[in-house]
């Protein structure tokens, strides 16, 4: 395998793509439709119009390299998230959902 990408599922694709971007992401439609792509930093979102009755919660787990950085990169941009802490495990972590209730945890090593 070489790569995996988290797809979630979104209710109105420009809104999800313009939060996304907000966020740092380049994010561009699929021509067909009802679907788009959102990259930062080598890390890749498909995102996927779904109905709300067929709608579940994604989540995924970013591994940065300053875990600070980010959360305040995003909190500039107006995303409300929690703020890392150090974890028993080793990891300073901090979380975001988007609009549509798909999580984004993110973290790096302690230390």
């Amino acid at each position: 395998m070489e790569r995996i990408a988290p797809i979630f599922a979104v209710r109105n694709l420009a809104a999800a793509m313009e939060f996304y971007q907000r966020l740092g992401f380049a994010v561009r439609a699929y021509h067909g439709g009802g679907y788009g792509f959102a990259s930062w930093h080598g890390v890749e979102i498909h995102l996927g119009v779904v109905p709300d009755e067929d709608r579940r919660n994604g989540a995924a787990y970013l591994f940065v390299d300053d875990a600070d950085a980010v959360a305040a990169e995003w909190s500039s941009a107006g995303v409300t998230l929690h703020p890392p802490q150090d974890t028993e495990w080793g990891q300073h972590e901090g979380a975001m959902a988007d609009p549509d209730g798909n999580v984004i945890r993110f973290g790096s090593p302690i230390g």
